[in-house]
């Protein structure tokens, strides 16, 4: 039952799911509890990327997999999961775009981060990774509408895995005492670690059933070296992780997830 709040806490953290009334009071909170609920992020991304993939399936039915039908379907169902998460990741690589794109000190960097406002770094980046995602999926789409599908769903799932992986190497660095991503900066307990396998493993099961193992190794290959090449970067520029670099490490893992298909069913 405690996996069961934890991984409630997770879904109210991280998406619009109202967690209200009498089922709040039973979940709780207290920052250790948000900290333990770091390994259901994959599990998360099961109901995320469900709907996604619902919407996506849904309308390729309606417009078919023609290119601009695959289109009109993939930038429906990114819209769907941007409302679902209210856009947190996203938000994420905007601000580490904008905070580490400039030859900007480290101090530096991580005020322009807590900025609010959105810079020309940031914007940059996120029209060319919603485009390069929008792209990438109406690609996918050419295959059909449950290769598409099952790819955004596993894409969501699997993701979310690799914050941990920078959770696990770097240390928290934001200063801000009221930063939300705050009860997560705690070193992330094997546990934890456990659990996100767990939540994973149906996920590759499920992408390695639809697309075969030689697409999903191709996958999962860019997955870790999109990873690793966040961690370089991190460890270079800031010596630690905060919570918009976990968002932004989650935006580019998927982006990896994506291409990696595209290549191997092109």
């Amino acid at each position: 039952m405690q996996s069961l709040r934890h991984f409630l806490l997770a879904l109210q953290f991280f998406t619009r799911i109202p967690v209200t009334g009498r089922l709040a009071a039973w979940v709780g909170y207290s920052p250790a509890m948000l900290n333990a609920a770091a390994g259901h992020f994959p599990g998360v991304g099961w109901v995320v990327g469900g709907v996604g993939a619902a919407v996506l399936w849904g309308a390729l039915q309606l417009w078919g997999t023609t290119p601009l039908g695959a289109l009109v379907a993939v930038g429906l169902s990114t819209a769907a999961t941007a409302w679902l998460t209210g856009a947190f990741h996203e938000d994420g690589l905007a601000d580490t775009a904008d905070g580490l794109g400039g030859s900007v000190s480290r101090e530096r960097a991580l005020e322009i981060m807590k900025d609010s406002r959105i810079g020309s770094y940031g914007t940059v980046t996120l029209v060319l990774a919603l485009g390069l995602k929008l792209a990438l999926l109406a690609l996918l789409a050419q295959r059909g509408a449950a290769c598409a599908a099952t790819a955004l769903w596993a894409a969501h799932v699997l993701s979310r895995a690799a914050p941990l992986g920078v959770m696990c190497a770097l240390p928290y660095v934001s200063d801000a005492a009221q930063a939300k991503s705050k009860p997560l900066a705690e070193a992330v307990s094997r546990g934890s670690l456990v659990i996100a396998f767990l939540w994973s493993i149906p996920a590759l099961a499920l992408m390695e059933q639809a697309l075969g193992a030689i697409h999903l190794m191709a996958a999962l290959t860019l997955w870790g070296v999109a990873l690793a090449a966040m961690l370089h970067l991190l460890r270079r520029r800031l010596q630690g992780f905060t919570g918009d670099t976990l968002g932004a490490t989650q935006q580019l893992c998927e982006l990896a997830l994506y291409l990696g298909l595209s290549l191997s069913l092109s």
